[in-house]
């Protein structure tokens, strides 16, 4: 299920483009498009497994290839693949265990949406870390992605990072705490910041 456009979308695109001159030419450039959540736990998470580590352009492939291996992006489904039609949709050793292991946690009700939704942002990231494969950014792109959360900021998403440096320091990365400094001025709408960032990079979205 899409959830669509965020309630707060328009008044974080609004402050962001009177707050920085960058971000300003970013969100007019891409009139009429915006983050869409989605509201299904498990898919929101199997995304972002896939997505770990790798352009979105390549995590998108990678994806239709396993939604269609499967059938349909289902925990049960997941569980009852062949391992091997998982790695030949592109899907590394490692990825496979790591869905595999979210399915499983899924199946047996352990990702309760309410109860996940109920926890502030650290709390919610140490949750989602418990389960393997789980880091912080993927926790991260469930809070933007499902829970439509507006001040998310990846600093562990590479595409961020190089966003940045491109678009603010000459190519050059910065280090976290620059970065968080740097941000100050997209408070408290940090996720609506980070999706014109990707979009500097990749301008077809991905959702999460």
């Amino acid at each position: 299920m899409n959830l669509g456009k965020p309630g707060w979308w328009d008044q974080a695109c609004a402050e962001l483009t009177a707050n920085d001159p960058v971000l300003a030419r970013l969100i007019a450039s891409y009139p009429g498009i915006s983050l869409e959540g989605r509201g299904d736990v498990f898919l929101t998470l199997a995304r972002s497994v896939v997505g770990q580590q790798i352009s979105v352009k390549a995590a998108d492939s990678i994806w239709r290839r396993v939604v269609e291996a499967v059938g349909a992006m289902e925990s049960r489904r997941v569980l009852a693949a062949d391992p091997l039609a998982l790695r030949a949709c592109g899907l590394s050793q490692r990825k496979v265990e790591y869905l595999t292991d979210l399915a499983r946690h899924h199946a047996d009700g352990r990702l309760d949406r309410e109860l996940l939704a109920g926890l502030d942002d650290e709390a919610l990231i140490g949750a989602l870390t418990d389960i393997r494969g789980i880091g912080r950014w993927t926790a991260e792109m469930f809070m933007m992605f499902h829970l439509l959360r507006p001040n998310v900021l990846p600093l562990d998403d590479i595409g961020i990072v190089r966003a940045i440096a491109l678009l603010y320091h000459g190519g050059e990365r910065l280090p976290k705490a620059e970065i968080r400094r740097l941000a100050e001025p997209w408070q408290p709408w940090c996720t609506a910041a980070s999706w014109y960032l990707w979009r500097s990079l990749e301008p077809t979205p991905v959702s999460y």
